[in-house]
């Protein structure tokens, strides 16, 4: 398999997102560190900045009228024209309570909004935080096409990628902290149940998505690291106590690329595993029509898989 790498003007082009019709057929959207939402073509030859949330885009999904919805963890969950650059808020808090980690989410035909707060406690500068401390304070929520909010899911360990079903009976959350994939019920005669789909991830799951394949893609950030999860069974002050120690000797993610795909019933169905100098920490993934992209939260590129 060859990856192929794009540079974009900003570091951490965390998510992926393909407009799949319209004028924009074909082109990439991703968010950056510095607060710019990018366009890219098709081929990679073009990047234009469509719009500035003055916050931290994460998640970026499409909306049926080519609108964007942009997962802002500060700001939250805005809608971005992408013709016009404008932006707005759809929502910033639940109970008069804002987001502290607004992080991924999945769009229904019938218009609900379904998406995860990663930490009631941490933000996304102190993620790391959340992830070692294993608060269990991630949630997924939702909301509909009436403005209504609610916490479907809460105790989550760090809540990440949110996707939903092919028939949109169930949608699926990612656990960065429990390295899960956990499915929550919608409708049918499993309404209202919870289920871990996919158990013991080889690695700590960040975006993911539902392909043109039907399959759900979840991006593999980084191996299972032993010390994290030693940490993650320790007493709690000793769990604070090393999220304190110095930058340099705290751990790290492991330099890799990989994405796998499950279908409905949690079956692996691919697994791809890249050694590059090239690109690493792969927090997106987007399947379409057989190309795999890619989005990083450190790097300042996406990057493609023809696979």
């Amino acid at each position: 398999m060859d990856i192929t790498v794009i540079q974009v003007p900003g570091h951490g082009a965390e998510d992926v997102v393909v407009a799949t019709s319209g004028p924009d057929e074909g082109a990439v959207y991703t968010g950056t560190e510095d607060g710019m939402v990018l366009r890219i073509s098709h081929d990679g030859r073009r990047i234009d900045r469509i719009a500035e949330t003055g916050g931290r885009p994460l998640g970026i999904e499409l909306f049926d009228d080519g609108s964007l919805l942009v997962c802002d963890a500060h700001a939250g969950l805005l809608r971005l024209d992408p013709r016009s650059g404008r932006l707005d808020t759809l929502a910033d808090a639940i109970d008069g309570v804002p987001f502290a980690f607004c992080n991924n989410a999945a769009v229904a035909t019938n218009g609900d909004i379904w998406f995860s707060d990663s930490s009631t406690l941490y933000g996304i500068e102190e993620w790391k935080d959340d992830l070692v401390q294993h608060t269990r304070t991630g949630r997924l929520l939702r909301l509909d096409a009436c403005g209504e909010l609610e916490v479907v899911l809460d105790g989550l360990a760090f809540a990440n990628g949110v996707a939903l079903g092919a028939d949109e009976t169930w949608v699926v959350v990612a656990e960065t902290g429990a390295r899960t994939l956990v499915r929550h019920w919608i409708s049918g005669e499993r309404e209202g149940e919870r289920e871990v789909m996919v158990a013991d991830l080889p690695g700590y799951p960040d975006n993911i998505a539902r392909g043109s394949d039907g399959l759900i893609w979840v991006s593999i950030a980084s191996p299972t690291d032993p010390v994290v999860e030693r940490l993650q069974r320790s007493p709690m002050p000793l769990r604070r106590a090393a999220t304190r120690i110095p930058e340099a000797l705290q751990p790290k993610p492991k330099r890799t690329v990989r994405a796998q795909a499950y279908d409905e019933h949690g079956t692996l169905v691919r697994d791809l595993d890249l050694d590059t100098p090239d690109f690493h920490m792969v927090t997106g993934v987007r399947e379409h029509e057989g190309r795999v992209w890619l989005g990083s939260l450190h790097e300042p590129a996406i990057a493609i898989i023809d696979a």
